[in-house]
């Protein structure tokens, strides 16, 4: 495992241990709290600031678009946890489709 995945694994297990131990002072606790509502308003908001963030040039703008992206990459993983979801399981699931056509892929999946 790389370095940059170990972090993602240690990131979900911080997350796991919020929901399992919500300690008070914590924001991954109060997005547990607020369910898959905050959750997915935080979402929804991190995405559109990843999309504004890739419109800008130069260095700043590829390092705000890094900033954003782990922002939503944050997120996203604690609605997996709160699903209690692993990200092993997403891993799994891309190595699936890992060298299948993205076409391909869309069209196995059942209606």
């Amino acid at each position: 495992m790389n370095e940059a995945s170990q972090v993602l694994h240690q990131l979900m297990a911080v997350i796991e241990e919020r929901r399992l131990n919500p300690p008070q002072k914590s924001y991954t606790t109060k997005l547990f709290q607020g369910g898959n509502d905050l959750i997915g308003k935080k979402i929804m908001e991190e995405a559109g600031e990843v999309v504004e963030a890739a419109d800008e040039p130069g260095d700043s703008g590829r390092e705000h678009l890094i900033y954003e992206a782990a922002d939503l990459l944050y997120h996203l993983m604690v609605m997996l946890g709160y699903h209690e979801i692993h990200i092993r399981e997403i891993e799994t699931e891309l190595g699936r489709r890992f060298g299948v056509s993205g076409i391909d892929e869309k069209a196995s999946r059942k209606s």
